[in-house]
């Protein structure tokens, strides 16, 4: 937004330089145009009334002198002509088209003595002529050349301190538009980024009250309004690992009773009746484990994503080696890995790499990960891995099963969300959840990907350690 703000108001102020200086060097060059033709007017009226007298007296020699020392002081010629002859000096010949010009037209009693205005880069010299004699007749013509080199030298002088002038106008008024730009833009930039972290993390810091007044009046707004949802939502989450707690307690003791009341049944047409209950049970049980952990997860995703001081959340994580927590999960994985056909494996790591992350947690996004596999890739080669990536490092568990169509990957991390395909197969749906969700506490993300030719991968993505980085 900067950028295009600034670009308008760059335009502007190219627009208004380059205006206020045309006008400027408009006004000088007209300036020096009638300072120039007052003075040459005057040289011509006087030659004029010196042909005058000389035509009166029949001598022109004061005349020719007169004429010879203003074409060496000021470079100009100057042509008269009488009834009895002309009288010329600087080289100005009546045969130039413009001279033979200026002559008609001043035997028939008409002065031209307006200069064009001057140009900084023309070329030239411009013609400026008169009649001369009584009411009643003209004597004579007197026409004067009219340099105009040291006018344009002045003007092309003017052009260039208007132009240092318009340059430094310019860059002053491109500072003043910027620290304007960034003065009134500074509380919306702000307010985007607020908006961008309530919008993915629920919570967002106080909006300091700066920049204008309309803006400062919407941030106290946007503040005020973020705490109310970001309290919202914090009491919702409250609300679902309270509730999940709570209905540990009865499901406990219905589950006792059940277990009580088995001992009690005798017919096996009852005993199945039970184990369903029981089935039924151990399915809520295994849901509210996961909300309470899905609600960990989120407040400790939220917690780590907003808090001002970072301090205790660095007390959690830690600059860690992953492989041997990689070692534990896969050495754990093995027999269900064996149950369901599944082999897995443990690429050791080509290079040392090092994550920041809480290495409970780590344990169980990677066990989940594998549990995931075995579960919903029976048969296949489950393959536990550590990489290096342009940021940092990353922990790859993929698989060569079926795999999972691309929309189904978008939505794999959604709560309670399971694929159609694995609806048969027992789970709740919020394994995927708990692990996005702990990958972003500790700074990560999950990267789901398909394996060629065919299978899944998951990428548990993590940007190198701020100790690597300073070393």
């Amino acid at each position: 937004m900067k950028v295009r703000v600034l670009s308008i108001l760059s335009l502007l102020v190219v627009i208004i330089v380059v205006t206020v200086s045309s006008v400027i060097l408009t006004s000088a060059s007209r300036e020096l145009t009638q300072e120039l033709q007052i003075n040459r007017v005057a040289a011509l009226n006087r030659f004029a009334q010196l042909a005058s007298d000389a035509a009166q007296d029949k001598d022109t020699s004061q005349l020719q002198r007169e004429m010879d020392r203003y074409s060496e002081l000021y470079g100009e010629g100057i042509l008269i002509r009488t009834q009895e002859g002309t009288v010329r000096s600087g080289g100005l010949s009546e045969e130039r088209p413009d001279v033979q010009d200026a002559l008609n037209r001043a035997s028939l009693n008409l002065s031209d003595t307006t200069l064009n205005p001057i140009s900084a880069f023309g070329t030239g010299n411009d013609i400026i002529s008169r009649s001369f004699g009584t009411a009643s007749q003209v004597l004579g013509e007197a026409v004067v050349e009219v340099n105009l080199d040291a006018a344009r030298q002045k003007l092309r002088e003017r052009w260039l301190v208007v132009g240092f002038a318009a340059l430094a106008l310019a860059a002053l008024l491109l500072l003043a538009a910027a620290r304007i730009t960034g003065w009134v833009l500074r509380p919306v930039n702000r307010l985007s980024r607020a908006v961008h972290e309530l919008e993915t993390t629920g919570k967002t810091s106080q909006l300091p009250d700066a920049g204008p007044p309309e803006l400062r009046e919407l941030s106290r707004s946007f503040t005020a309004m973020a705490d109310t949802v970001t309290e919202s939502m914090e009491s919702q989450r409250r609300l679902i690992a309270d509730t999940s707690h709570q209905l540990r307690n009865p499901v406990g003791a219905l589950r006792l009773r059940i277990d009580l009341l088995q001992l009690e049944l005798k017919g096996q047409q009852e005993k199945a009746a039970a184990a369903g209950v029981v089935a039924e049970l151990e399915r809520v049980e295994e849901m509210l484990d996961g909300v309470l952990k899905l609600a960990t997860a989120e407040h400790r995703a939220f917690e780590g994503s907003t808090r001002p001081d970072q301090a205790a959340e660095h007390q959690r994580q830690a600059v860690i080696d992953p492989l041997p927590i990689l070692q534990g999960e896969v050495e754990r994985a093995v027999p269900a890995a064996q149950r369901a056909g599944s082999r897995l494996t443990l690429e050791g790591p080509a290079h040392e790499n090092q994550i920041n992350c809480d290495p409970d947690e780590l344990a169980h996004m990677v066990g989940e990960l594998i549990a995931n596999a075995i579960k919903y890739a029976p048969g296949a080669t489950i393959t536990v891995a550590t990489q290096q990536t342009a940021g940092g490092s990353a922990v790859v568990i993929s698989d060569d099963g079926p795999g999972l169509p691309a929309e189904q990957r978008a939505a794999s991390t959604t709560r309670f969300w399971r694929a159609p395909q694995h609806s048969k197969i027992p789970g709740n749906g919020l394994g995927m959840t708990i692990v996005d969700r702990l990958a972003q506490a500790n700074g990560g993300r999950l990267v789901i990907e398909p394996r060629e030719p065919h299978g899944l991968t998951a990428r548990l993505e993590f940007a190198k350690p701020e100790d690597a980085q300073d070393a």
